[in-house]
Order: C-alpha cells, then structure tokens, then sequence
C-alpha cells in the first residue's frame, strides 16, 4: 500500500545524509490526556500497560507542558518550536473566519485559521535533513476543510514537510459521523476495534524500515465524544470507578485502555520491523484533561486554562543506548522543545529563525539535569471559554470539580519554582510555589511582591517582544 501523497513518491525520498547515525523518530501526540490519566503517573484505576512498559524501558518527565491549554494552539507551537503568542495562534481553527462575539468584557483577537506556510515545521526540517515523513491522524492546524477537522489542500501536512500521510479517524467515535453504524458495533471481549489510523501508521513503519524515518502519530484519543465499543472494558472499569462516579468515566476508562493498546501496536510494529533499537519514540499530550470525564488532581484546573491542570502533560521517552531505563526527570520542559531536540537527534539543520524550544537531547541521554534553570518558560491564552454556555458555567476553577469553568483571558509565567497568572480583565495577579503548593491554592501575590512585579514585568517584556496579541476593550 503507498501511503504517499502522489503515488509517484513512493520509494524516491532524498537518501539520508548518515544512515548509520541517524536514528528514526516516532512521535506519538495523544488528544486531552490527562497528566493523572496514566498509571505511571499515579493512576489507581487506568490500566497503560504498554505506556507503563515505555516509562519502564525509558525517561518518564514529572514537569513536562504543553504550549497551549487548547489543541490547534499547542499543536502549531509543537511543529513549530514556537509558542503561541509568537505565532499569533492561540486557540482552535474554525470552519470560518471570526472572533468570540458574546457578551464579554474584553474582546479577543480574530480566530488564527491557519499556520502559515513561512512557518518551518519539524517535518520539513527533518524532510530537509534526508528523512522520509509521515504525518497520521488530527493535524488541526488549518480552516477545516469539506467538514470538521479536515485537511487543507493549501495549508495542510503535505504543504508542510509531510511526504506521507492519512487523516483517518480511525476507530475513534469522529469516525461516527462518516459511519453511524459503527457506534453499535460492539467489539468482541477481550478486543478492540480495528483502527485503520494505526494500521496506516503501521504501514508506514514497515515501509521506511530500510532508511530514516519520522512518523508523527496524532490519535484522536482521548478526546471526546466520549464513547467505547468495548462493552468489556466499560464493565471492568465501572467496577473500580466509586458508586456515584458518572457511567461515562468508565467509558473514558476505555478509551485510555484503546489509546493505550493502539500505542502497543506502534511498538510492537517496530519491534517487527527491526528498528525499534534505533528509534527515539516520544509520547507527550497536546493539553491537560477535560475536567467532565476526568480529574486533573492534584492539579488545578484542566484543559482551556492555565492552571497546572490544563498545561501540566505526561511525556515518555524511550531511546535504547542512549535513554537510561527506568528513569524519571523532574526537568522543567516544554512541548516548543521537540523540534530544537529531533533536529539534534537527526543531524539537521534548526531554522533560521527566533525559537523558544531548547533541544533536550542532553536531558534524554542524562548529560544535564535540565536545560533551563530560572529561564522563563511563557503562556499565553486571550479568550474565553466556553464559547457556549458562559454565563452559565462557574466561574471558580477547582481541583477535580469535574466541571468546565469559565476561563477568562489570561497569560502565565513560570521561573523554577514561581508561577504567576496574570488575568486581563481587572490585571489581577495569582503567584504560586510550585515547589510547595502543585495545587496552586495559596495565591502568594501579596507576601512576596517583588516576586509577583519581576515576573509580570518579565511576563509583559516577552508578549511585547513577541508582538503578542492582547485582549482588547470594548
């Protein structure tokens, strides 16, 4: 099966510059998994054998983050090395152009509908640097195309580094749109669906084994709608859930279960093809959990605010040779590192132009400790959310409220073990010891103060830098 754009490209890439030294990469992007989803993250009820296995066999970070709170923001700034507020793309694409027009009292920037194609993302400089590219699954960062989430034939992967591809939904409930049927199609016990995005991925392991190759797996897991086909595994976790635990946790349960087994078969695939010892595999989520089918705790808040809960992300690494296994990192990182660090890994040339990612190849094969030490690592979210339903929404954001809450335009700075929110509305202030208090409950603006103004100057230094986009009066 060609998985190329054209089937002309099949088998005529660009020979790597170094075969021997090059490793392949894997990049797996799960879509709103939590930070507390995992088991080797502290999970009591979710089974992830097979990530498990990958933390076990490799590098397991406790403070990694996201770009962004929200999926197209993070996953622009993940291709890109840049964050969101330099790109000027900070929340999701839509079908058509336009802004937040509630009842607000700040106004927003215009929707961003597209990374521009000036931008240089990680598969054209891994393309450029001999490796074959693939890119499966939810890309989200262009004008939906002919239906919700559908690629651009301008401003797609293909226009940006990815020689192969497919943006199958595979067995996850999107694909219920295209076949309703399937939603009553129940997966025989101990089973799961086919998923067709995998077996793509698959294929493409199988046919670049012989040469450098970057796979970017995007699963469309964890993201709702929340639905499982596997009636064994909503059981088996309804058991575990308390009593008074809503029956669709169990069905999110299960979808963990198929993330999980999905990501066991990427691996199994390169174990099978023979090039799972020189493969760097990341996994790494797009955004912190939806606080209606899962808890965050003890982190606050969750997808859509910048709060630990919503930016605070698992990532796992496992390099045979040259990530230690069984290993844990307490390292501050950050999603705009990847691409500075795949392109140390591959040979290849950084673009030529201003990044806020740090390679941590030196993290990964244990040379330092960390890359950055008080050096500020920066958010930036103008909107509000949720865009329907906002007056009704509460306004206090909690630990495991397991609610959306309504998040107001605001940007976050963090500094070692300082973290401070600067809400836009009335220019409010939360500081926060993460060292002592990941909860973020003890709001320390008023004891330490030079604190508090240092960050937010430096905070307010960076988004000017950056030609940032405010929220704006009415």
């Amino acid at each position: 099966m060609c998985l190329s754009w054209d089937a002309s490209l099949c088998g005529q890439e660009r020979q790597p510059t170094d075969a021997a030294r090059s490793p392949n990469i894997v990049f797996i992007l799960a879509d709103d998994l939590a930070w507390s989803d995992l088991a080797c993250y502290g999970n009591a009820i979710h089974d992830t054998p097979h990530i498990d296995e990958l933390a076990k066999t490799g590098l397991r970070f406790t403070q990694a983050y996201a770009p962004a709170p929200i999926c197209s923001a993070s996953r622009a700034a993940i291709l890109t090395g840049k964050t969101p507020a330099r790109l000027q793309f900070e929340f999701v694409t839509k079908g058509e152009p336009g802004r937040q027009t509630f009842d607000t009292p700040l106004q927003s920037p215009p929707y961003t509908m597209n990374l521009p194609l000036g931008e240089v993302t990680m598969g054209e400089a891994l393309s450029q640097a001999g490796y074959a590219t693939g890119f499966f699954g939810k890309w989200h960062v262009n004008q939906h195309y002919r239906g919700y989430l559908g690629w651009s034939p301008t401003h797609g992967p293909r226009q940006q580094g990815f020689a192969h591809g497919a943006s199958d939904f595979g067995s996850h409930p999107y694909g219920y749109r295209a076949r309703p049927a399937a939603r009553q199609e129940p997966a025989a016990d101990g089973q799961f669906p086919a998923d067709s995005l995998t077996d793509k991925a698959v294929a493409f392991i199988e046919q670049q084994r012989d040469k450098p190759f970057f796979l970017y797996l995007s699963q469309y897991y964890v993201h709702d709608p929340v639905h499982s086909r596997c009636r064994w595994l909503i059981d088996k976790y309804a058991q575990r859930l308390p009593p008074d635990a809503p029956p669709i946790r169990a069905s999110y349960a299960a979808m963990i279960a198929t993330l999980d087994h999905l990501i066991g078969r990427v691996d199994a695939a390169l174990a099978r093809a023979g090039v799972a010892e020189d493969t760097l595999l990341v996994l790494m989520s797009d955004n912190g959990g939806h606080p209606n089918y899962t808890s965050n705790a003890p982190l606050r808040g969750s997808k859509w605010n910048l709060y630990e809960g919503g930016i605070r992300v698992p990532l796992v690494v496992r390099w045979p040779g040259h990530v230690r296994p069984a290993t844990t990192s307490d390292a501050i990182v950050h999603g705009c590192d990847l691409l500075p660090t795949f392109c140390q890994a591959a040979g290849a040339r950084l673009p030529a132009t201003s990044l806020d990612g740090r390679s941590l190849l030196s993290v990964f094969t244990g040379q330092q400790a960390a890359v950055r030490g008080v050096e500020p690592l920066v958010w930036h979210f103008p909107y509000y959310h949720p865009e329907r339903g906002f007056d009704g929404a509460p306004r206090a954001i909690g630990v495991a409220d397991f609610v959306t809450s309504q998040t107001r335009p605001h940007s976050a700075i963090r500094s070692g073990k300082w973290k401070l929110l600067h809400f836009y509305e009335h220019d409010a202030i939360e500081l926060y010891d993460l060292e002592s208090d990941t909860a973020e409950q003890t709001n320390l603006a008023t004891l330490h103060p030079s604190v508090a103004r240092e960050l937010d100057k430096q905070l307010a230094t960076y988004l000017s830098n950056v030609n940032a986009r405010l929220p704006t009066a009415k």
